[in-house]
């Protein structure tokens, strides 16, 4: 489906989320024909359990009720981002300066898509990686996807 769903859907969820004291880290939408799957990765500070995946799920069930911007049925999964957690903003990026990350640009840049290295450093505008000893910037527009690596 596109980017829209997914983005209002984004919209939607994140601050019900924010008020129970969880962040919205990452948000899968997979649309079928019959069927559509909606995957919320949370986080909070003292981490995740199923207690809190259970709360979650039910307020976020709750407003899509209500919302109903699925033309589908769905069914509603939420986890804890997990060891490969997914970067998706500033402030994700911001957390992990230090961390190994993998990214992968939407378009090549000189033949080259994946990047793996060590995060250095985070601005509005993007970030930069060490990668075989050499510093490669990204801005955020260019980034399709990111998570932490092993």
């Amino acid at each position: 489906m596109t980017g829209t769903l997914r983005e209002r859907l984004i919209a939607l969820i994140e601050p019900v989320l924010g008020r129970l004291g969880y962040e919205l880290v990452e948000l899968d939408y997979a649309a079928g024909r019959a069927h559509a799957l909606v995957r919320l990765f949370i986080d909070a500070p003292a981490g995740v359990g199923l207690d809190d995946c259970a709360r979650a799920s039910r307020e976020a069930s709750a407003l899509l009720d209500v919302e109903d911007p699925i033309p589908t049925a769905y069914t509603l999964e939420v986890s804890s981002p997990g060891f490969d957690r997914v970067l998706r903003t500033q402030a994700h990026f911001g957390r992990f300066v230090g961390s190994r990350v993998f990214v992968e640009l939407k378009e090549p840049r000189a033949g080259r898509r994946r990047y793996t290295g060590t995060l250095l450093t985070v601005d509005e505008a993007g970030i930069a990686l060490e990668v075989d000893r050499e510093q490669v910037a990204m801005a955020f527009t260019e980034i399709g996807k990111a998570r932490l690596a092993p």
